[in-house]
């Protein structure tokens, strides 16, 4: 099974970036697909953007397309997501997940990483 780390959460103003990072070690077939999905307190597990390791093909929810961009460094095994004019709405834990087919779902992802804080003060 793969183990993901994900790193570079923080605490930062409306309208600044952070470029979180998810390290995946242990990869096989069944985790081709990479995706970033947040929590906020209160809330269900929300998709933001999914990648494959293979032919980087991405989609990303709308409530991101523009500001946050997903991508990876395969020789790294890292997949990131680079976050732009950041809105106090996306403060949330933000978590990386591994899995075999593109899908919105969390559910379609089986495994996870421990998740990294995102604070945005308006």
């Amino acid at each position: 099974q793969v183990q993901l780390v994900e790193s570079g959460g923080g605490l930062v103003q409306a309208g600044d970036s952070l470029r979180l990072s998810c390290a995946a070690s242990g990869r096989t077939f069944s985790s081709d697909v990479m995706g970033w999905f947040r929590q906020a307190p209160g809330k269900e597990r929300e998709f933001v953007a999914v990648i494959k390791w293979s032919g980087g093909r991405t989609y990303s929810a709308d409530s991101v397309k523009g500001r946050f961009t997903i991508s990876r460094d395969n020789a790294k095994n890292t997949v990131y997501l680079q976050m732009n004019n950041l809105k106090a709405e996306d403060t949330a834990v933000y978590y990386c997940a591994a899995g075999p087919i593109v899908s919105t779902t969390p559910a379609s992802f089986r495994s996870w990483g421990q998740g990294t804080q995102v604070t945005v003060s308006s």
